[in-house]
């Protein structure tokens, strides 16, 4: 199946999950397995292909120096980034004030009942450095890989990639086995992704269907606010991040169209996780750096997620009275900054690393209660933003390195046109060479 045919079906899976939602919204509730199946298929893709992308990545390149030099660079890139990000969510919700006047429709008993939710089925947020240091090193690979947890498969998949290189020749079978492995991954993920409309048709109907179009009345204050921020922050980061590096954000976005709608339809980053590695290698940008870059940015570099929360905490002030000043705003940022490295790539799991935010500054959680009606839809948004903002950061740091690949981008542009879709390639429709820095 093409990408321009699949892209199109996703399309018409979400606007017709939105329509049964709405009108048959007790039978569309039922739709929801259909969401989790298509989740389940695509978390058993990822440790797999991760473990198999990344060794080969760096096994493959053979320079460990090297290695460090990108991973330093990729710290400095995502910090100041993920500033940034929450300078904009702080900047906004002070502006907005989507807090202030903010009615909510619940009792009293159902935000306690929400809250009780909320905790019942989540597990605590990293609140300190040490704590958040030791959990990147893994017990057993194999249980990394059981719980999906992203950045213990890295730390395994970096160690065992430097074994590699120091055995040489004696490891080359295991290069080729891992080479064929992550072949077969991918093509593994092209199969999966061929549910992804039933998946997404599955998730918006069972999402309408249970809270009703209605609930955008009550929150659009709230919700609007974040996704200006968002775009505020895709406009003047992200845009100006790729102008930097001289490469075509416009390309980029279309180049990584469907798994964005993914990741906007499903609220996860899993299930776009694959497909953007695939797409970025394509795109031009190393296998090591992508293998390297991507799921470290899902645990230093949640763009969306990030900005969210420092717009939460803002919203969550502002419905119980509270005014913080600008030294505690920023007191609040910089604890931020080390708790929002704590969140996983799942649904919600943003909500816990704010409660236990608010908690410490003796803030009620009244707020958190209320944000939880409308996750799903503030999720989507920001986990697009995450994709994204991942994505950029590959294209970086692949300039910063020199070995971002044009002749690959030109012909991933050029497939592409033929497919359907249309790309502005530079400053003029026929050439790409003025958006390439010489050298």
């Amino acid at each position: 199946m093409k990408h321009s045919k699949l892209t199109a079906l996703i399309f018409l899976a979400l606007i017709l999950g939105v329509v049964f939602g709405h009108f048959f919204p007790e039978f569309a509730v039922k739709m929801r397995p259909l969401a989790a199946i298509f989740l389940r298929m695509v978390k058993m893709i990822i440790a797999p292909l991760l473990f198999a992308t990344l060794v080969v990545g760096i096994a493959g390149h053979g320079d460990t120096k090297r290695l460090g030099k990108i991973g330093l660079k990729t710290i400095i890139y995502f910090e100041i980034v993920t500033t940034l990000a929450l300078a904009i969510g702080l900047t906004v919700g002070n502006i907005f004030k989507p807090g202030v006047g903010f009615v909510s429709g619940n009792s009293v008993s159902s935000i306690q009942m929400q809250e009780a939710e909320l905790f019942a089925f989540a597990t605590p947020a990293h609140t300190s450095v040490g704590a958040m240091i030791t959990e990147i090193f893994p017990t057993s690979i194999v249980d990394a890989m059981a719980q999906g947890n992203l950045l213990q498969i890295v730390v395994f998949s970096i160690f065992f990639a430097l074994a590699i290189c120091a055995v040489g020749k004696k490891a080359e079978p295991v290069m080729d086995l891992l080479n064929s492995v992550s072949q077969i991954m991918f093509k593994f993920t092209e199969y999966v992704m061929y549910f992804a409309p039933l998946g997404i048709f599955g998730a918006i109907s069972a999402t309408v269907g249970a809270n009703g179009l209605s609930v955008l009345k009550n929150y659009c204050k709230i919700i609007g606010s974040l996704y200006a921020a968002l775009a505020i922050f895709v406009v003047l980061v992200l845009f100006i991040a790729c102008k930097i590096a001289r490469i075509s954000f416009r390309n980029l976005l279309r180049a990584i169209q469907e798994p964005a709608l993914l990741a906007f339809t499903t609220a996860s980053s899993e299930a776009a996780f694959p497909k953007a590695m695939e797409i970025m290698e394509r795109f031009g940008v190393p296998k090591n750096i992508v293998g390297f870059v991507m799921p470290t940015g899902y645990t230093f570099n949640l763009d969306g997620s990030t900005l969210y929360l420092a717009m939460a905490v803002i919203f969550s002030s502002q419905i119980v009275g509270i005014n913080l000043d600008i030294n505690q705003q920023i007191v609040m940022m910089l604890a931020l900054m080390l708790t929002s490295k704590g969140i996983a790539g799942v649904p919600r799991v943003s909500l816990i690393v704010l409660a236990g935010t608010l908690a410490s500054f003796d803030i009620p959680i009244i707020g958190v209660a209320i944000l939880l009606g409308i996750d799903q839809i503030l999720d989507m948004g920001r986990t697009t933003v995450n994709l994204i903002g991942n994505c950029v950061a590959t294209v970086v740091i692949a300039r910063w390195e020199k070995v971002f690949d044009y002749d690959k981008m030109k012909e991933f542009v050029r497939v592409s046109k033929e497919e359907g879709f249309t790309f502005k390639i530079g400053k003029k429709d026929n050439t790409i060479e003025n958006d390439i820095i010489e050298g």
